[in-house]
């Protein structure tokens, strides 16, 4: 009695696997990562002037610490930059034969966001790569 007709004892067992919907995945993955990638270089990086909790970064040298007042002024350390447009120059200066070393930006939370901006546009155009905010413990 040959209940399951003629392929009944011809079974064969598939070995391979179809990748093609991981391939697709993975383009799918690819194109997203190209478009968002551009997407966080170019994004303003701001921290807000209280956090509860930030760690504090090791350094083998001394940064550059820029200081943006309620008032506007702007200080690198203790020198007092005249104009906005100074602040490249004697940027390129401070780092020049130290490209690896940190630059800070310290502003007041009276500080208008705009002032900010341009100053951070200030920093970025003087060639610093990497530019942090500091930030203080909240009071309690």
């Amino acid at each position: 009695m040959d209940v399951g007709g003629p392929s009944r004892g011809r079974r064969s067992n598939m070995s391979q696997i179809n990748v093609t919907p991981f391939v697709d995945v993975m383009l799918v993955l690819l194109i997203i990562f190209m478009v968002t990638a551009p997407m966080l270089d170019q994004g303003v990086q701001v921290d807000l002037p209280e956090v509860s909790e930030a760690p504090g970064l090791p350094s083998q040298q001394e940064p550059l610490v820029i200081t943006l007042e309620k008032g506007g002024q702007i200080f690198i350390g203790k020198a007092k930059i005249d104009k906005l447009s100074k602040l490249g120059p004697v940027i390129q200066q401070s780092l020049k034969g130290k490209p690896d070393r940190e630059v800070f930006l310290e502003a007041d939370e009276k500080v208008p966001y705009g002032r900010v901006v341009k100053v951070m546009a200030a920093v970025k155009k003087a060639g610093v790569e990497k530019l942090g905010m500091v930030t203080r413990l909240p009071e309690e």
